[in-house]
Protein backbone atom coordinates (compact mmCIF):
# COMPACT_ATOMS: atom_id res chain seq x y z
CA UNK A 1 0.00 0.00 0.00
CA UNK A 2 1.29 3.62 -0.91
CA UNK A 3 0.92 6.13 2.20
CA UNK A 4 0.50 9.49 1.36
CA UNK A 5 2.64 11.70 3.91
CA UNK A 6 1.45 15.03 4.32
CA UNK A 7 2.50 18.16 6.29
CA UNK A 8 0.65 18.51 9.48
CA UNK A 9 -0.44 21.77 11.10
CA UNK A 10 2.87 22.68 13.43
CA UNK A 11 0.02 25.81 15.12
CA UNK A 12 -2.76 27.96 14.97
CA UNK A 13 -2.22 30.54 12.06
CA UNK A 14 1.01 28.59 10.72
CA UNK A 15 -0.37 27.79 6.79
CA UNK A 16 2.86 26.63 5.18
CA UNK A 17 6.29 25.03 6.23
CA UNK A 18 10.04 25.17 4.54
CA UNK A 19 11.66 21.79 4.37
CA UNK A 20 15.09 22.47 6.15
CA UNK A 21 16.80 19.12 6.21
CA UNK A 22 15.66 15.52 4.72
CA UNK A 23 16.92 13.12 7.34
CA UNK A 24 16.58 9.88 4.75
CA UNK A 25 17.44 9.30 1.21
CA UNK A 26 14.73 8.61 -1.78
CA UNK A 27 14.69 4.64 -1.64
CA UNK A 28 15.39 4.73 2.21
CA UNK A 29 13.64 2.03 4.86
CA UNK A 30 12.34 3.96 7.45
CA UNK A 31 10.49 2.76 10.32
CA UNK A 32 7.03 4.20 12.22
CA UNK A 33 8.46 6.98 14.26
CA UNK A 34 11.57 7.43 12.94
CA UNK A 35 12.29 11.50 12.11
CA UNK A 36 13.14 11.69 8.42
CA UNK A 37 12.91 15.71 7.85
CA UNK A 38 13.30 18.56 10.04
CA UNK A 39 10.98 21.70 8.86
CA UNK A 40 11.04 25.12 9.65
CA UNK A 41 7.79 27.32 10.27
CA UNK A 42 7.93 30.96 11.13
CA UNK A 43 8.12 30.17 14.87
CA UNK A 44 10.13 27.00 15.39
CA UNK A 45 11.99 23.79 13.78
CA UNK A 46 9.75 20.42 14.22
CA UNK A 47 10.58 16.96 13.05
CA UNK A 48 8.27 14.98 10.83
CA UNK A 49 8.34 11.46 12.26
CA UNK A 50 7.41 8.46 9.63
CA UNK A 51 3.76 7.54 9.46
CA UNK A 52 4.30 4.07 8.83
CA UNK A 53 7.60 1.17 7.57
CA UNK A 54 8.17 1.26 4.61
CA UNK A 55 10.50 2.62 1.52
CA UNK A 56 10.24 6.29 1.54
CA UNK A 57 9.62 8.65 -1.96
CA UNK A 58 10.33 11.93 -1.64
CA UNK A 59 8.64 14.48 -3.45
CA UNK A 60 9.59 17.81 -2.28
CA UNK A 61 13.33 19.30 -2.37
CA UNK A 62 15.38 20.62 0.88
CA UNK A 63 14.25 24.71 0.95
CA UNK A 64 11.12 24.32 -0.74
CA UNK A 65 8.04 25.86 1.02
CA UNK A 66 5.21 23.48 1.39
CA UNK A 67 1.46 24.30 2.49
CA UNK A 68 0.27 22.52 5.09
CA UNK A 69 -2.09 19.80 4.11
CA UNK A 70 0.38 19.02 1.16
CA UNK A 71 2.13 15.79 0.69
CA UNK A 72 6.14 15.53 1.17
CA UNK A 73 6.43 12.06 0.69
CA UNK A 74 5.33 8.75 0.00
CA UNK A 75 5.70 5.26 2.13
CA UNK A 76 5.39 1.95 0.56
CA UNK A 77 4.41 -0.03 3.12
CA UNK A 78 4.73 -3.64 1.27
CA UNK A 79 8.17 -2.41 0.70
CA UNK A 80 11.49 -4.18 2.21
CA UNK A 81 14.37 -2.66 3.29
CA UNK A 82 17.31 -2.59 0.70
CA UNK A 83 19.78 -5.46 0.96
CA UNK A 84 20.94 -4.76 -2.79
CA UNK A 85 23.23 -1.98 -4.58
CA UNK A 86 22.03 1.65 -4.38
CA UNK A 87 20.41 0.97 -7.41
CA UNK A 88 18.57 -1.37 -6.13
CA UNK A 89 16.89 1.66 -4.08
CA UNK A 90 16.36 3.51 -7.11
CA UNK A 91 14.99 1.09 -8.70
CA UNK A 92 12.31 0.58 -5.88
CA UNK A 93 11.41 4.57 -6.07
CA UNK A 94 10.78 4.23 -9.83
CA UNK A 95 7.84 1.01 -9.03
CA UNK A 96 7.26 3.14 -6.01
CA UNK A 97 6.34 6.58 -8.24
CA UNK A 98 4.61 4.26 -10.96
CA UNK A 99 1.63 3.05 -8.38
CA UNK A 100 0.57 6.41 -7.46
CA UNK A 101 -0.27 9.77 -9.50
CA UNK A 102 2.28 12.55 -9.49
CA UNK A 103 1.43 15.17 -6.75
CA UNK A 104 4.67 17.23 -7.73
CA UNK A 105 6.80 16.64 -10.59
CA UNK A 106 10.28 15.04 -10.46
CA UNK A 107 13.29 14.64 -12.44
CA UNK A 108 13.16 11.69 -15.14
CA UNK A 109 16.38 11.24 -15.72
CA UNK A 110 18.74 8.76 -13.28
CA UNK A 111 20.82 9.87 -10.17
CA UNK A 112 23.80 9.73 -11.97
CA UNK A 113 26.76 11.93 -11.23
CA UNK A 114 26.07 15.40 -11.82
CA UNK A 115 22.62 15.36 -13.17
CA UNK A 116 20.58 18.28 -11.69
CA UNK A 117 16.96 18.61 -10.48
CA UNK A 118 14.89 20.35 -12.71
CA UNK A 119 15.04 23.45 -10.15
CA UNK A 120 18.65 22.80 -9.80
CA UNK A 121 19.12 22.90 -13.86
CA UNK A 122 17.00 25.76 -14.50
CA UNK A 123 19.04 27.89 -12.12
CA UNK A 124 22.23 27.02 -13.63
CA UNK A 125 21.23 27.75 -16.98
CA UNK A 126 19.99 31.31 -15.57
CA UNK A 127 23.66 31.98 -13.87
CA UNK A 128 25.57 30.74 -17.24
CA UNK A 129 26.97 27.89 -15.77
CA UNK A 130 27.73 24.09 -17.11
CA UNK A 131 26.54 21.16 -14.62
CA UNK A 132 30.18 19.99 -15.06
CA UNK A 133 31.77 22.55 -13.01
CA UNK A 134 29.24 21.89 -10.26
CA UNK A 135 29.81 19.55 -7.55
CA UNK A 136 26.73 17.71 -6.43
CA UNK A 137 25.54 16.58 -2.67
CA UNK A 138 22.36 15.16 -3.33
CA UNK A 139 22.12 11.34 -3.81
CA UNK A 140 24.85 9.67 -6.05
CA UNK A 141 26.34 13.08 -6.80
CA UNK A 142 23.12 14.62 -8.15
CA UNK A 143 23.51 18.52 -8.11
CA UNK A 144 20.64 19.67 -6.30
CA UNK A 145 18.90 22.90 -6.00
CA UNK A 146 20.96 24.27 -2.96
CA UNK A 147 24.12 23.54 -4.99
CA UNK A 148 22.73 25.71 -8.05
CA UNK A 149 21.84 28.52 -5.88
CA UNK A 150 25.59 28.29 -4.25
CA UNK A 151 27.30 28.18 -7.17
CA UNK A 152 29.48 30.85 -8.80
CA UNK A 153 30.45 31.63 -12.50
CA UNK A 154 34.30 31.36 -12.01
CA UNK A 155 36.39 34.45 -12.53
CA UNK A 156 39.39 32.98 -13.20
CA UNK A 157 42.46 32.12 -10.53
CA UNK A 158 42.97 33.74 -7.84
CA UNK A 159 46.30 34.56 -6.01
CA UNK A 160 44.65 33.75 -2.58
CA UNK A 161 42.97 30.43 -2.37
CA UNK A 162 41.72 30.34 0.48
CA UNK A 163 39.59 33.34 -0.80
CA UNK A 164 35.45 32.42 -0.99
CA UNK A 165 32.04 32.82 -0.45
CA UNK A 166 28.70 31.13 0.26
CA UNK A 167 25.73 31.89 -0.24
CA UNK A 168 23.13 30.22 1.46
CA UNK A 169 18.68 30.77 1.64
CA UNK A 170 17.81 31.92 5.28
CA UNK A 171 15.62 29.45 7.40
CA UNK A 172 11.86 30.70 7.22
CA UNK A 173 12.39 31.10 11.42
CA UNK A 174 15.21 33.62 10.59
CA UNK A 175 13.52 35.15 7.65
CA UNK A 176 10.48 35.57 9.78
CA UNK A 177 12.69 37.01 12.35
CA UNK A 178 14.14 39.04 10.17
CA UNK A 179 10.28 40.79 8.73
CA UNK A 180 9.26 40.96 12.52
CA UNK A 181 12.35 43.26 14.00
CA UNK A 182 12.08 45.76 10.97
CA UNK A 183 8.47 45.93 12.02
CA UNK A 184 8.97 46.35 15.28
CA UNK A 185 10.83 49.07 14.54
CA UNK A 186 8.47 51.10 12.09
CA UNK A 187 5.40 50.40 14.45
CA UNK A 188 6.51 50.94 17.68
CA UNK A 189 7.41 53.97 19.75
CA UNK A 190 10.33 51.95 21.21
CA UNK A 191 12.70 53.39 23.92
CA UNK A 192 15.49 52.07 26.26
CA UNK A 193 16.24 52.70 29.85
CA UNK A 194 19.25 51.75 31.96
CA UNK A 195 19.89 51.41 35.32
CA UNK A 196 22.55 48.97 37.06
CA UNK A 197 22.34 46.62 40.30
CA UNK A 198 24.61 45.80 43.19
CA UNK A 199 24.35 41.81 42.86
CA UNK A 200 26.30 41.46 46.24
CA UNK A 201 23.37 40.12 47.86
CA UNK A 202 22.80 37.66 45.54
CA UNK A 203 25.83 36.39 45.33
CA UNK A 204 25.87 35.80 49.03
CA UNK A 205 22.58 34.02 49.21
CA UNK A 206 23.79 31.62 46.30
CA UNK A 207 26.72 30.78 47.80
CA UNK A 208 24.99 30.01 51.60
CA UNK A 209 22.26 28.26 49.92
CA UNK A 210 23.01 27.16 46.51
CA UNK A 211 24.71 23.52 47.80
CA UNK A 212 21.67 22.47 49.86
CA UNK A 213 19.25 24.02 46.55
CA UNK A 214 20.65 21.68 44.24
CA UNK A 215 20.66 18.56 46.78
CA UNK A 216 16.96 18.97 47.83
CA UNK A 217 15.36 19.98 44.38
CA UNK A 218 17.81 18.50 41.40
CA UNK A 219 18.30 22.18 40.16
CA UNK A 220 20.61 24.97 40.64
CA UNK A 221 20.03 28.18 42.03
CA UNK A 222 20.92 30.60 39.34
CA UNK A 223 20.25 34.51 38.48
CA UNK A 224 16.96 33.97 36.55
CA UNK A 225 14.86 33.18 39.80
CA UNK A 226 15.52 36.01 40.94
CA UNK A 227 14.93 38.26 38.59
CA UNK A 228 11.53 36.27 37.26
CA UNK A 229 10.55 36.83 40.75
CA UNK A 230 11.52 40.39 40.71
CA UNK A 231 9.96 41.42 37.50
CA UNK A 232 6.48 39.56 38.24
CA UNK A 233 6.57 41.83 41.57
CA UNK A 234 7.19 44.63 39.60
CA UNK A 235 4.14 44.27 37.38
CA UNK A 236 2.27 44.40 39.90
CA UNK A 237 3.23 47.84 40.77
CA UNK A 238 2.92 48.74 37.07
CA UNK A 239 0.68 47.29 35.38
CA UNK A 240 0.98 49.29 31.92
CA UNK A 241 4.30 47.47 31.40
CA UNK A 242 1.92 44.26 31.40
CA UNK A 243 -0.18 45.32 28.50
CA UNK A 244 0.06 45.34 24.88
CA UNK A 245 -1.89 47.08 22.33
CA UNK A 246 -4.67 45.43 19.86
CA UNK A 247 -5.70 48.07 17.33
CA UNK A 248 -7.26 50.69 19.31
CA UNK A 249 -7.49 48.47 22.61
CA UNK A 250 -5.36 47.90 25.12
CA UNK A 251 -5.19 44.48 26.72
CA UNK A 252 -4.26 44.50 30.11
CA UNK A 253 -3.33 40.97 32.43
CA UNK A 254 -3.76 40.02 35.72
CA UNK A 255 -0.65 37.25 35.27
CA UNK A 256 2.57 36.98 34.39
CA UNK A 257 3.55 34.82 32.08
CA UNK A 258 7.71 35.35 31.71
CA UNK A 259 9.24 34.61 28.20
CA UNK A 260 12.79 33.64 28.38
CA UNK A 261 14.93 34.14 25.61
CA UNK A 262 17.27 31.17 25.07
CA UNK A 263 19.64 29.74 22.12
CA UNK A 264 18.74 27.20 20.50
CA UNK A 265 20.37 24.99 17.44
CA UNK A 266 18.48 26.86 15.26
CA UNK A 267 19.06 30.33 16.27
CA UNK A 268 17.21 32.49 19.41
CA UNK A 269 13.93 30.86 20.96
CA UNK A 270 11.21 32.44 23.46
CA UNK A 271 9.93 30.04 25.50
CA UNK A 272 6.89 30.95 28.12
CA UNK A 273 6.99 29.96 31.61
CA UNK A 274 3.15 30.43 32.67
CA UNK A 275 1.66 32.08 35.56
CA UNK A 276 5.18 32.90 36.47
CA UNK A 277 3.60 35.03 39.37
CA UNK A 278 2.53 31.86 41.64
CA UNK A 279 5.93 30.38 40.82
CA UNK A 280 8.68 30.08 44.10
CA UNK A 281 11.93 29.86 43.31
CA UNK A 282 12.24 26.10 42.93
CA UNK A 283 9.86 26.66 40.18
CA UNK A 284 11.04 29.05 38.66
CA UNK A 285 14.33 27.11 38.16
CA UNK A 286 13.14 24.04 37.35
CA UNK A 287 10.90 25.48 34.42
CA UNK A 288 13.24 27.81 32.79
CA UNK A 289 15.56 23.96 33.05
CA UNK A 290 13.10 22.15 31.43
CA UNK A 291 12.35 24.41 28.95
CA UNK A 292 16.07 25.11 27.87
CA UNK A 293 16.31 21.59 27.87
CA UNK A 294 13.53 21.41 25.05
CA UNK A 295 14.85 24.09 23.10
CA UNK A 296 18.59 23.26 22.69
CA UNK A 297 16.92 19.68 21.86
CA UNK A 298 14.49 21.15 19.17
CA UNK A 299 12.12 19.72 21.00
CA UNK A 300 10.09 22.96 22.31
CA UNK A 301 6.76 23.77 20.59
CA UNK A 302 4.84 26.60 18.80
CA UNK A 303 2.21 26.36 22.14
CA UNK A 304 5.31 26.35 24.48
CA UNK A 305 6.31 29.92 22.63
CA UNK A 306 2.92 31.78 22.31
CA UNK A 307 1.67 33.79 24.67
CA UNK A 308 4.17 35.42 26.89
CA UNK A 309 3.19 39.08 28.16
CA UNK A 310 6.76 40.34 29.25
CA UNK A 311 10.12 38.89 28.36
CA UNK A 312 13.39 38.57 30.09
CA UNK A 313 16.75 38.07 27.90
CA UNK A 314 20.13 37.71 29.12
CA UNK A 315 22.96 38.52 26.82
CA UNK A 316 25.62 38.21 29.87
CA UNK A 317 26.00 35.00 29.56
CA UNK A 318 27.20 35.59 26.01
CA UNK A 319 29.65 38.42 27.61
CA UNK A 320 27.39 41.52 26.87
CA UNK A 321 28.07 44.41 29.13
CA UNK A 322 24.77 46.64 27.69
CA UNK A 323 22.07 46.45 24.67
CA UNK A 324 18.89 47.72 24.05
CA UNK A 325 17.08 44.75 23.43
CA UNK A 326 14.30 44.53 21.19
CA UNK A 327 10.72 44.41 22.07
CA UNK A 328 8.91 40.76 21.44
CA UNK A 329 5.49 41.66 20.03
CA UNK A 330 2.98 42.14 20.60
CA UNK A 331 4.39 42.90 24.33
CA UNK A 332 5.01 46.42 25.27
CA UNK A 333 8.34 45.79 27.27
CA UNK A 334 11.39 43.59 27.45
CA UNK A 335 14.02 43.32 30.44
CA UNK A 336 18.24 42.70 29.13
CA UNK A 337 20.47 41.43 31.62
CA UNK A 338 23.80 41.70 31.06
CA UNK A 339 27.51 40.43 32.32
CA UNK A 340 28.41 40.80 36.17
CA UNK A 341 31.36 42.88 35.97
CA UNK A 342 33.40 44.06 39.59
CA UNK A 343 33.23 47.75 39.50
CA UNK A 344 34.45 50.41 41.89
CA UNK A 345 30.88 52.13 43.49
CA UNK A 346 31.04 54.20 45.93
CA UNK A 347 28.62 52.27 49.73
CA UNK A 348 28.12 54.52 52.90
CA UNK A 349 30.75 57.22 51.63
CA UNK A 350 33.40 54.45 50.90
CA UNK A 351 34.52 53.33 47.98
CA UNK A 352 34.30 49.66 47.25
CA UNK A 353 34.42 46.85 44.68
CA UNK A 354 30.87 45.22 44.08
CA UNK A 355 29.69 42.79 41.03
CA UNK A 356 27.54 44.87 38.97
CA UNK A 357 25.44 44.14 36.56
CA UNK A 358 23.45 46.45 34.02
CA UNK A 359 20.25 46.10 32.92
CA UNK A 360 18.10 48.05 29.89
CA UNK A 361 14.30 47.95 29.73
CA UNK A 362 13.28 48.42 26.49
CA UNK A 363 9.58 49.45 26.14
CA UNK A 364 6.73 50.07 23.81
CA UNK A 365 6.12 54.34 24.42
CA UNK A 366 2.41 53.58 23.12
CA UNK A 367 1.51 51.87 25.99
CA UNK A 368 4.08 53.21 28.67
CA UNK A 369 5.31 56.24 30.09
CA UNK A 370 8.67 57.05 31.13
CA UNK A 371 7.30 57.26 34.85
CA UNK A 372 6.02 53.46 34.67
CA UNK A 373 9.14 52.55 32.48
CA UNK A 374 11.50 54.08 34.93
CA UNK A 375 9.34 53.30 38.12
CA UNK A 376 9.32 49.59 37.34
CA UNK A 377 12.60 49.10 36.55
CA UNK A 378 13.88 51.00 39.87
CA UNK A 379 11.49 48.20 41.71
CA UNK A 380 13.40 45.29 39.89
CA UNK A 381 16.57 46.97 41.23
CA UNK A 382 15.27 47.63 44.57
CA UNK A 383 13.99 44.06 44.86
CA UNK A 384 17.46 42.22 43.94
CA UNK A 385 19.49 44.43 45.89
CA UNK A 386 16.83 43.24 48.86
CA UNK A 387 15.96 39.96 48.41
CA UNK A 388 15.87 38.74 51.67
CA UNK A 389 13.59 41.40 52.62
CA UNK A 390 11.63 41.54 49.22
CA UNK A 391 11.54 38.55 47.77
CA UNK A 392 11.68 36.05 50.62
CA UNK A 393 9.55 38.04 53.08
CA UNK A 394 12.56 37.73 55.86
CA UNK A 395 12.90 33.89 55.03
CA UNK A 396 15.45 32.72 52.66
CA UNK A 397 15.12 28.51 54.15
CA UNK A 398 10.78 28.93 53.40
CA UNK A 399 11.54 31.13 50.46
CA UNK A 400 14.05 28.57 49.13
CA UNK A 401 12.17 25.32 50.46
CA UNK A 402 15.02 24.35 52.16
Amino acid sequence: MILEMKVPSPGESITEVEIAQWLVADGDYVEKDQAIAEVDSDKATLELPAEENGVITLKAEEGDAVAVGAVVCLIDTDGEKPVGSEQGSVSKINEVSDKVEEVKPVAQKSYATGTPSPAAKKILSEKGIETSDVKGTGVAGRITKEDAVKAVPSMGSSTNDNRGSERKKMSMLRRKLAQRLVAIKNETAMLTTFNEVDMQPIFDLRKQYKEDFKAKHGVGLGFMSFFTKAVTRALEMYPDVNAMIDGDFKISYNFADISIAVSGPKGLMVPVIRDAQNLTFRGVESEVKRLAIRARDGQITVDEMTGGTFTITNGGVFGSMLSTPIINPPQSAILGMHNIVERPVVVNGEIVVRPIMFVALSYDHRVIDGKESVGFLVAVKEALENPIEILMDNDPKKALEL
